[in-house]
C-alpha cells in the first residue's frame, strides 16, 4: 500500500478544531441523555461502510471499554439480522448508514425522520447527527491518507 501523507496530522490546527468539534458534540449528546457506547456504535458502523479501518479498530475499542459486549461488535455489519441492538440502537444505526449513503440515497426517508424524531429527543437527534456527520468526514481523511492501525493494542 503506499504510504500517503497523513491529511489530520499535516494540518494539526484544523485537526485541532475538528478534535474540539467532537468534544462538543460528545458533550451536548451527553447532555441530552445519550449514552455514549451509542456514539461508538455509530462511529464504528460508519467507519465499516466506508472501509475505514484505523477508526473501525479506534472506536470497536473505545466501545469494548465502555462496556459494549464483543458479540454485538461483532454483529454490528449485520445489526438489522441479529435482535441484539434497542430501539434507539437501530433507528441510530439506520441514521448512520442512510446518511453515510447519501450520495447513493440523495434523502433521507421521511419514514425514518419521523421514527428518530419520535425516539429521540430533537437534541438527541441533533448530536446523533452531528456524530454521524463528523465520523464520516474522518473517515475521508483516514481512508485517503491510508491511515495506519495504532501499534498500541489495549
Amino acid at each position: 500500500m503506499t504510504k500517503r501523507i497523513q491529511i489530520t496530522s499535516a494540518l494539526p490546527e484544523a485537526y485541532k478544531s475538528v478534535a474540539s468539534l467532537h468534544k462538543l458534540v460528545q458533550q451536548a449528546a451527553a447532555d441530552a441523555g445519550l449514552a455514549p457506547a451509542l456514539l461508538e456504535l455509530i462511529r464504528i458502523r460508519a467507519s465499516q461502510l466506508n472501509g475505514c479501518s484505523y477508526c473501525v479498530d479506534v472506536h470497536s475499542r473505545d466501545a469494548l471499554k465502555l462496556g459494549e459486549s464483543q458479540r454485538r461488535l461483532l454483529v454490528l455489519s449485520v445489526w438489522r439480522e441479529s435482535g441484539l441492538f434497542t430501539e434507539a440502537e437501530r433507528v441510530a444505526l439506520a441514521l448512520t448508514e442512510e446518511v453515510t449513503r447519501l450520495s447513493e440515497s440523495r434523502d433521507l426517508p421521511d419514514a425514518l425522520y419521523e421514527e428518530a424524531t419520535q425516539v429521540f429527543s430533537e437534541e438527541q437527534y441533533v448530536a446523533v447527527m452531528w456524530t454521524i456527520g463528523i465520523i464520516n468526514m474522518l473517515n475521508r481523511f483516514g481512508v485517503s491518507s491510508h491511515k495506519p492501525l495504532s501499534e498500541q493494542v489495549s
